[in-house]
């Protein structure tokens, strides 16, 4: 039942997310959003420009690349980062250019950022567990097939999305 609801709110909060703006703030020279953003987000702001380095040179792990492009029309991601943390600027891209390679579509992924405390609009970190970004969730019928988390277990974070979605 408690899947079924976060579920629930996980859409609701996405449809709602124009209505409920990203609050952005300024640590110096880094800028902080906290709440939904997107790709486009990130690759057309200049104080994101590690966005473009760090996507620069990245080829997807092959297998994870077919994983994604078998089921691009059947699963949904929910992704959470930090515009602050290093693991975040690092993994981040090169995630978005295999999501591209596979040709899953943007609207198939939520990208929610949080702030140095790991907290998000409408609780939603800790609706979903998550304590250390980036934390991404692979959906698949409603229900959660299995996450990533920083690098993952052995340090290739695509392999491991890849194993994820072929089920091993």
């Amino acid at each position: 039942m408690k899947k079924i609801f976060i579920i629930v709110a996980v859409v609701l909060f996405c449809a709602t997310a124009e209505a409920q703006p990203a609050e952005v703030t300024m640590e110096g020279t880094t800028k902080i959003i906290k709440g939904f953003m997107s790709k486009k987000d990130l690759a057309t702001d200049s104080a994101f420009s590690w966005f473009a380095t760090n996507q620069h040179g990245y080829v997807p792990e092959p297998n994870a690349l077919q994983a994604f492009r078998a089921n691009r029309d059947s699963i949904n991601i929910i992704a959470f980062g930090g515009t602050w943390c290093g693991d975040t600027k690092n993994i981040l891209p090169k995630f978005y250019a295999l999501t591209d390679a596979a040709g899953l579509s943007p609207d198939r992924i939520t990208l929610l950022g949080v702030d140095r405390n790991k907290k998000t609009i409408q609780h939603l970190t800790e609706a979903f567990n998550v304590t250390r970004v980036p934390t991404f969730i692979i959906m698949k019928n409603g229900k959660e097939l299995g996450r990533v988390v920083e690098y993952g277990k052995y340090g290739m974070f695509d392999k491991e999305l890849g194993e994820i979605l072929s089920g091993n």
